[in-house]
C-alpha cells in the first residue's frame, strides 16, 4: 500500500478532547473511581472482533493520553492494515482507572474510523482490476470530516473536497438558479482564479455536451445507468476527469468502474459504513509496584 498521508495531531486533539469532555460530564468516571484503587495498574489489549481494515490508532492514543499522559500506548499494526478477528492491534499500559475512563471514547473513534476504512477497502478491492479510484464526499459527520477523510485514505480511497472553498462544484441546484449549465459554467470561469478547479454535475448526455462546449476540469455523472455512463465517457474522451456518483456502495461499484470512469464517489463510505467491532480486553492488573 502507498504511504497514507497522516492526519495532524493539531486536528486530532480538539475533536478527542471534546468527546472526552462529553463523556466526563460533571463528575468524571465515578464508576472507576469507586471500584478501582488509585494505585492499580493494568495492561490492556485493543482487539479486532472481526475482519477489516484499521484506521484511527493515533486518535485512540490521543484519547488515552489526554486522560493520563503517563499511559503507554503501543500500536501493533499500522493504519491501513488488514486484520482478522481476534487480532491484537494495540496495547495500553498504565493507571487502570485512566485506561477504563478513556476506553469508550477511544473505541468509539477507532471502531468508527476502521469501519470507514473497511468499507472503502471493500469498494477499492471490487474495482482493483480497473483504473477507477473510489473517493469520498462531503457527506461526513459534523466535526469529524478530517478524521473520516483520513480513514478513507487508510482504506485505499482518495479524498474529494474538504470544504466549499476547495474547488467549484456546480450542482443541479446551482444550474437551476443560474439558468442552465452554460450560464453557470461561464459565470464560474469568469469569477475564479486559474488555480481553482471547476467540476459540473450533469444528469443527461445533452447537459454533458453543453459542459464540453465550454470546458470543465471534471464532470460529475450523477445517477446514470451503465449504458449512459459508457456513452458519457466516450463523449468526454479524456478531456475532463469523469466521476460517477449516486447511491454507490459495495456490490455496485464493479459495474460502474467497468464503464471507464476515472472516479467513483460514494457518500456511503462515510455516512453509512458500519463500525468495525473492536474491543478492549484487560490482560493483567495489580497494585503499583
Amino acid at each position: 500500500m502507498e504511504r497514507i498521508v497522516m492526519i495532524s495531531s493539531l486536528q486530532i486533539e480538539p475533536v478527542v478532547r471534546a468527546a472526552l469532555l462529553e463523556d466526563f460530564g460533571r463528575g468524571g468516571d465515578i464508576t472507576s473511581e469507586a471500584t478501582i484503587p488509585a494505585t492499580t495498574r493494568a495492561k490492556a489489549a485493543i482487539v479486532a472482533r472481526e475482519r477489516g481494515v484499521v484506521a484511527g490508532l493515533e486518535v485512540a492514543r490521543a484519547a488515552f493520553t489526554l486522560v493520563e499522559p503517563g499511559l503507554e500506548f503501543a500500536p501493533l499494526v499500522a493504519d491501513g492494515a488488514a486484520v482478522e478477528a481476534g487480532m491484537e492491534i494495540a496495547r495500553v499500559t498504565g493507571e487502570a482507572r485512566a485506561i477504563l475512563t478513556a476506553e469508550r471514547t477511544a473505541l468509539n473513534f477507532i471502531s468508527h474510523l476502521s469501519g470507514i476504512a473497511s468499507a472503502t477497502s471493500q469498494i477499492a478491492q471490487e474495482i482493483a482490476h480497473t483504473s477507477t479510484q473510489v473517493c469520498c464526499t462531503r457527506k461526513t459527520t459534523p466535526g469529524l470530516r478530517a478524521l473520516e477523510k483520513y480513514a478513507v485514505r487508510a482504506g485505499g480511497g482518495i479524498n474529494h473536497r474538504f470544504g466549499l472553498d476547495d474547488a467549484v462544484l456546480i450542482k443541479d441546484n446551482h444550474i437551476a438558479v443560474a439558468g442552465g449549465v452554460k450560464p453557470a459554467l461561464e459565470a464560474a470561469r469568469s469569477r475564479v482564479g486559474h488555480l481553482v478547479k471547476i467540476e459540473v454535475e450533469v444528469d443527461t448526455l445533452p447537459q454533458l455536451r453543453e459542459v464540453m462546449e465550454v470546458g470543465a476540469d471534471a464532470v460529475l455523472l450523477d445517477n446514470m445507468d451503465p449504458a449512459t455512463l459508457r456513452a458519457a465517457v466516450d463523449l468526454v474522451a479524456g478531456r475532463a476527469i469523469t466521476e460517477a456518483s449516486g447511491r454507490i456502495s459495495t456490490g455496485q461499484a464493479r459495474v460502474i468502474a467497468e464503464c471507464g470512469v476515472d472516479l467513483i464517489s460514494s457518500g456511503w463510505i462515510t455516512h453509512s459504513a458500519p463500525i468495525l467491532d473492536i474491543g478492549l480486553d484487560v490482560q493483567i492488573s495489580g497494585p503499583d509496584q
